[in-house]
């Protein structure tokens, strides 16, 4: 069932993203009188359509007109995309028949550069101006949530121990960067070129030089930086199996059956194996320490509320929540943009993390959640935009690179020359999507 839900939720997205950015493209080709021939959603490879306003016969015959309108709008069989077909212009389609006969002027081709390229914009910027949608609207709903670095302490998993880091660090500083937020310290540490790290340790302010070349392996291992929880007991729920125990608020656990526990992971795997038993808790209680035996259930729970680092709050009023959202999504604008250059430089091995359909499906929660499906609607309409923009053919970015060459050299291309660059770019393409599949059926497979 949560495999299901992933895989609607990710169609879903999709769906509207792809939608939203061909609409970009449709809509400035109507505002220029350009003839736009068909708006699909999926590609009908062989003219197979799931659906056609113009040959699906139920709906022609609710709608007789729409088989006689100009566009035509559908859903294809093949779930990799979708596209606005503009009349004049060599697409993804491939249709070169049409360029062998006498330019219209109703035609992408026979308009002015500066036109052309906005319509080839148009997609990449209604994904931004979605993206800023997105992000307001959850911002105007939920605010903004986060950990505070400062004054938090890292639990490191074997990665982050073999670079140098140790748990109970506090991490003052990125070089000259000064993190904000806890769970961004990952992410940062990747994203900025990080040379040298700066923590607290103890009482020592202690340097971390970075090893550049194990970055890669960075983005690969989730939780390098866990959040180091001191296990202190808030309070005890009546319905829990030590609700008579001497267990108070404000006591920390400090070992497990004489294994000193500084933190709440410490405690965890020491737990699971007394699990369905009992387990002597060393509890310092107002700078004095004493024992007490705690019940530990199948799940090696002792079925107490841990005090935990409170979550920082920003709420947005009015028109605030508007320059909120603009700024949020540039930052995730940039931050992606710092995860493509990781990518394009071999020696970080960051390629490995680029994933597919399926590493976007395990980004979506096993239930419905409307806040966090906006959120990653957000995110993967920046990342759309962005992909859109690289300058190969066959993307927008390909497209808006030939025509600027054009507007600066006024030279126009051939469209043979249009029709070769846009098959490599294809082929360049589909070398990008099987390196993508490659990678989630080799994390799978681990």
């Amino acid at each position: 069932m949560v495999a299901l839900i992933k895989t609607l939720q990710v169609i879903l997205a999709l769906s509207v993203l792809i939608v939203l950015h061909e609409l970009g493209h449709f809509t400035f080709a109507k505002l220029f009188g350009i003839r736009v021939e068909k708006f699909f959603l999926f590609f009908d490879v062989k003219g197979v359509k799931l659906f056609s306003t113009k040959t699906s016969k139920w709906f022609t015959r609710l709608f007789p007109k729409a088989a006689e309108a100009e566009t035509e709008y559908g859903i294809g069989w093949l779930p990799l995309g979708g596209y606005c077909k503009i009349a004049g212009m060599v697409d993804e389609s491939m249709d070169l028949e049409s360029l062998k006969r006498e330019p219209q002027p109703w035609e992408f081709r026979t308009h002015p550069a500066w036109q052309r390229l906005l319509v080839m914009f148009g997609g990449v910027l209604f994904n931004f101006i979605s993206a800023i949608i997105f992000f307001t609207c959850i911002l105007g709903i939920n605010g903004e949530s986060y950990i505070e670095n400062e004054g938090n302490a890292i639990y490191v998993n074997d990665l982050a121990y073999e670079m140098g880091f140790r748990t109970g660090d506090r991490i003052l500083k990125f070089d000259d960067y000064v993190p904000e937020s806890f769970y961004s310290l990952q992410a940062d540490l990747a994203r900025r070129d990080v040379r040298k790290a700066t923590v607290l340790r103890g009482a020592d302010t202690v340097e971390i030089w970075i090893d550049r070349s194990m970055i890669g392996q960075v983005l690969s291992s989730p939780g390098m930086f866990d959040l180091a929880i001191p296990f202190v007991i808030d309070s005890v729920p009546p319905e829990s199996q030590n609700a008579a125990a001497d267990l108070l608020h404000g006591d920390r656990v400090t070992a497990v059956d004489s294994v000193e526990t500084l933190y709440a992971q410490d405690a965890k795997a020491l737990l699971a194996a007394k699990a369905g038993s009992e387990a002597l808790l060393t509890l310092d209680r107002d700078g004095t320490a004493m024992e007490t035996v705690a019940a530990v259930d199948s799940l090696g729970r002792i079925g107490v509320y841990m005090m935990v680092p409170g979550i920082q709050r920003k709420k947005y009023d009015g028109l605030s929540v508007i320059p909120a959202g603009f700024k949020y999504t540039f930052t995730t604008l940039r931050d992606y943009l710092r995860d493509l250059r990781l990518v394009a430089t071999p020696s970080t091995q960051a390629y490995k993390s680029v994933g597919s359909f399926i590493a976007i499906g395990q980004a979506f929660p096993g239930r419905w959640d409307w806040l966090q499906f906006l959120y990653l609607l957000g995110l993967l309409s920046v990342m759309l935009g962005v992909m859109n923009l690289i300058p190969i053919p066959g993307l927008d970015g390909g497209h808006i690179l030939i025509t600027l060459f054009e507007m600066v050299t006024g030279r126009k291309p051939s469209d043979k020359f249009l029709a070769v660059s846009q098959m490599i770019g294809m082929v360049l393409l589909l070398a990008l999507m099987m390196l993508a599949f490659g990678n989630d059926i080799g994390r799978l497979i681990k």
